[in-house]
C-alpha cells in the first residue's frame, strides 16, 4: 500500500499550500528577486507562487514586450504574498479567495484590485469510492480532514449548513494537503475537503470519489491584491493595469491550450500532466476575469463573517475596505458563468 500510494505523496512543496490555506506560512521569505523581465525605468515587483503567474504569462508570450521591468519573488503560498505586500516588499500578487480575509482581518495593508471566476468543481468533499457515505449529510460524526482556515475549510463549514449540519457535527482533522492525502488513502478520516489539483491527483491516485462540490456553496474567485502606496504611485498604476491586462490575455491563451499549458505547468510544479490537464478542465482553465463588484465584496464578506464567527480570525470588519475598483473597466460582473469545455469531463 505504501508503494501504490508514493507516487501521489511527491507533489512538491510548492503546490503543497498553493491554494488558499491561511493558516501556514512555513518559508514566509520571497525569492532572491534576480528573476526580472521586461525593460524601463519602471520597475513592478510580483509576488508569485510557482506554476503561476509567470509561467502562465511566459507560456502566453505576454513577456516578450514588457514596457517596465517585472520583478518576480516566489513565495510558497498566499498568506506570506500578502505579508510582502503589506510591508512594501511587492508591488501586487495573486491568491486565491480567504488569504485576503486573514490579512483583512490583520488590518494589513492590501487592496484587492482585480479577480477571476472559475469553476468550484475543483473545491470538493472526498470519501474513498468503497465508503458507504452518500451525501453530505451522512458525514455528522464522521471525521474529515481539512486545512485550517483555507478555502476549503470555508466549504466544508458551508456545506455542513446547507445539509443542516454545523462543524461542531464532524470531527474535523486538521491537516495540510500532503498529511491530509496520507490519511485519507490509508483510511485514518473518512472524508477529505480539499481543492484542486489535489482533486485531480486523488481522484486519479488514490482510490476517491467526490461527495460534493464547492458549487453553489463557494465563490469560485481569485485575486490580484497590491499595496495602496503601489497604486497610488502613477507610474506603477500605469503598470499594474497593463500587467492586469496581460493575465487577462493569458487566461484567454490557457483557456483554447490547454494541452499545452498543462505541460508547461506540469514541468514547473512536478505534477503528473494528465492530473494537471485534469485539473486545467476542471478548474484552471474555466477562469474568466470579472469586475471587483458588489457581488465580490459580499461573497468575501461572507468568508469572512463566517471565520470571525469561528474565531479563526481576530476581529468582524467591512471587506469592502479593502477592495479598489480603479482597474474594472469594462470587466463582466463577478458572477459571470466560468467558462467550459464543452462537457469534457476529467476523470471521476
Amino acid at each position: 500500500m505504501r508503494r501504490r500510494i508514493a507516487p501521489a505523496l511527491l507533489l512538491p512543496f510548492a503546490l503543497l499550500l498553493a491554494a488558499c490555506t491561511a493558516a501556514s506560512s512555513a518559508d514566509g521569505s520571497g525569492g532572491a528577486g534576480s528573476n526580472t523581465d521586461g525593460k524601463g525605468e519602471v520597475t513592478l515587483r510580483v509576488g508569485d507562487q510557482k506554476g503561476n503567474d509567470e509561467a502562465v504569462l511566459r507560456a502566453a508570450g505576454e513577456l516578450d514586450d514588457l514596457p517596465y521591468k517585472i520583478r518576480w519573488s516566489t513565495f510558497t503560498s498566499g498568506p506570506p504574498i500578502l505579508e510582502a505586500v503589506s510591508a512594501g516588499a511587492v508591488d501586487i500578487g495573486g491568491v486565491g479567495n480567504t488569504p485576503p480575509v486573514f490579512a483583512a482581518a490583520a488590518k494589513s495593508k492590501i487592496k484587492v484590485v482585480a479577480a477571476k471566476h472559475g469553476t468550484a468543481d475543483g473545491e470538493t468533499i472526498l470519501v474513498r469510492k468503497g465508503s458507504p457515505l452518500k451525501e453530505v449529510a451522512d458525514l455528522k460524526g464522521r471525521s474529515v480532514a481539512v486545512a485550517q482556515g483555507s478555502s476549503a475549510h470555508y466549504q466544508l463549514v458551508a456545506s455542513l449548513a446547507k445539509a443542516g449540519l454545523s462543524i461542531k457535527d464532524v470531527k474535523a482533522t486538521f491537516l495540510q494537503p500532503a498529511d491530509a492525502l496520507a490519511a485519507f488513502t490509508r483510511g485514518k478520516v473518512d472524508a477529505w475537503a480539499v481543492w484542486d489539483p489535489y482533486t485531480s491527483q486523488a481522484l486519479r491516485s488514490a482510490d476517491a470519489r467526490v461527495l460534493t462540490t464547492g458549487q453553489g456553496v463557494v465563490n469560485g474567485l481569485n485575486f490580484q491584491v497590491a499595496g495602496p502606496a503601489s497604486i497610488a504611485d502613477k507610474k506603477k498604476e500605469r503598470a499594474i493595469g497593463d500587467y492586469l491586462k496581460r493575465l487577462r490575455r493569458a487566461q484567454d491563451w490557457v483557456y483554447k491550450h490547454p494541452e499545452a499549458w498543462a505541460e508547461v505547468w506540469a514541468k514547473e510544479t512536478g505534477l503528473p500532466y494528465e492530473v494537471a490537464l485534469d485539473s486545467v478542465k476542471r478548474t484552471n482553465g474555466t477562469r474568466v476575469y470579472v469586475a471587483v463588484d458588489k457581488a465580490a465584496v459580499a461573497s468575501e464578506q461572507k468568508i469572512a463573517d463566517t471565520f470571525a464567527g469561528l474565531k479563526l480570525i481576530p476581529r468582524r470588519f467591512d471587506f469592502a475596505d479593502y477592495v479598489d475598483t480603479r482597474f474594472n473597466g469594462g470587466l463582466p460582473p463577478s458572477t459571470t458563468a466560468p467558462r467550459s469545455y464543452g462537457g469534457a469531463e476529467p476523470t471521476k
